[in-house]
C-alpha cells in the first residue's frame, strides 16, 4: 500500500526533531545526543551558589548549569 504524501508530510512534521538527529548522524557518524565532560572556569562566589542551588533543589550541578545554559539559549533564539 502506497503512502500518500500528506501522511508522510505528517509524519514528517511528528517526529521532525528524530529525523534531524538522524540527519546529524548522517553527516557526523556521531550521535548528537547524550552528554560530554567539559572543564570550565567559574568564580568562588557562582560555585557557592550552584552548591546551594545543588543542595536545595538535588540536582546536579552539571544539570542546573545545562539547565540554565539551555534557557539563555531558547531566549535568544526567541
Amino acid at each position: 500500500m502506497p503512502l500518500d504524501k500528506k501522511f508522510i508530510n505528517k509524519i514528517i512534521k511528528e517526529y521532525k526533531e528524530l529525523f534531524e538527529t538522524l540527519e546529524e548522524y548522517d553527516k557526523t557518524r556521531e550521535w548528537p545526543i547524550g552528554r560530554e565532560r567539559i572543564d570550565i572556569t567559574l568564580s568562588r562566589r557562582t560555585i557557592r551558589k550552584l552548591r546551594e542551588l545543588k543542595n536545595k533543589s538535588g540536582k546536579p550541578i552539571s544539570r542546573i548549569v545545562e539547565e540554565a545554559v539551555l534557557r539563555v539559549w531558547i531566549i535568544h533564539l526567541n
